[in-house]
Order: C-alpha cells, then structure tokens, then sequence
C-alpha cells in the first residue's frame, strides 16, 4: 500500500485525487510507520486545505517547468543524453518480465518508463524485499531529487525522503 499512495500521491493533483483523501487517510495507519503516517497525513492535509487550481499549478512549476524536479528517473542520470533511451528501454523489458505493459493513460499519453508514479505502482506489485531491492538502484536519484525538492521548500520534498529511507538495501526500524 505504501508505494501505491506515494504513486497517487506524485502525481498530477485532480479532483479525484481530493475526493479521495478521506479514503486514503483511513488507511494510513495500517503497514505504516508513525513517522511514515505522520508525514503523509501532514502532506494530505496539505492537499484538502488548498485550492486545486492552485495544487495543479504548483506541480506544474514543480515537476513540469524544473528540470532538476523531474519525475522522470533518468532524466537525473543521463539528461537528454542518448544513453537514457537504451536505459529506458531496459526498464520497459524488465516490467515486461514481470507481466507490466505500460499502457496509455486516461488523457491518451502514455508514460515513460522511469516515471516515478509508474515505478512506484510497479514496486507495489512486488515482495517487499525485492521492491526495495527494485528502488534501491534509484535510491542516489530519489536522494538527489528530494534534496532539490527541499531547496524549492517543495511540499513533496518529504514524500521523497520517505521514499528514499524504503528505498535503503537495509530494512529500516521504526
């Protein structure tokens, strides 16, 4: 569940998004931490007081406009560098090992595969220890991205630390 709330949680805000805060807040206290609970409670609350024009224009500057805040995995490694196809590639026929085509979304746009909600809704699929093992490999990525996230004072910048503690190779105590 973790890794699915963090996916719905990094992407583009929408009014289903909000409708579904009470829902999602309910579970926040089933196979969390506290810290974990505490810092996404904070984040959702965040979302439910402001206003989703505002939300939608925020990750727009954030995530979209920032290229040092880019979802994209990567794009942190390689920028437009030729070698991110073959990597990008690599990781599509890895999903695909595991049963994973990525498909088109709902707006017809269809993701990259180092899209970090896709990359989380894939590690959600897995055994807890090889979805951390999975995230482990982009553990100097998340931790460079949330680092820059809390430069900009970013709201998201703690569900990236979040992230990059699960992400550690040695499973973290509460």
């Amino acid at each position: 569940m973790f890794y699915r709330l963090l996916a719905k949680l990094l992407e583009y805000p929408t009014a289903d998004l909000t409708g579904a805060l009470p829902q999602l807040h309910a579970t926040l206290r089933h196979g969390f931490e506290a810290a974990e609970w505490l810092v996404l409670e904070r984040f959702m609350r965040h979302l439910a007081d402001e206003d989703l024009t505002e939300l939608q224009a925020a990750y727009v500057r954030t995530f979209d406009l920032t290229p040092e805040h880019a979802l994209h995995l990567t794009h942190h490694l390689f920028g437009d560098d030729k070698n991110r196809g073959p990597a990008l590639i690599d990781l599509a026929e890895y999903y695909r090992q595991y049963g994973l085509e990525i498909t088109a979304s709902d707006s017809g746009a269809r993701e990259l595969p180092d899209y970090l909600p896709l990359v989380l809704e894939f590690a959600a699929q897995l055994e807890a220890d090889e979805a951390r093992l999975f995230l482990s490999q982009w553990r100097k990525v998340l931790e460079q991205l949330a680092t820059n996230l809390e430069r900009a004072a970013s709201p998201y910048a703690p569900l990236l630390r979040l992230l990059e503690k699960r992400a550690q190779l040695v499973p973290v105590t509460a």
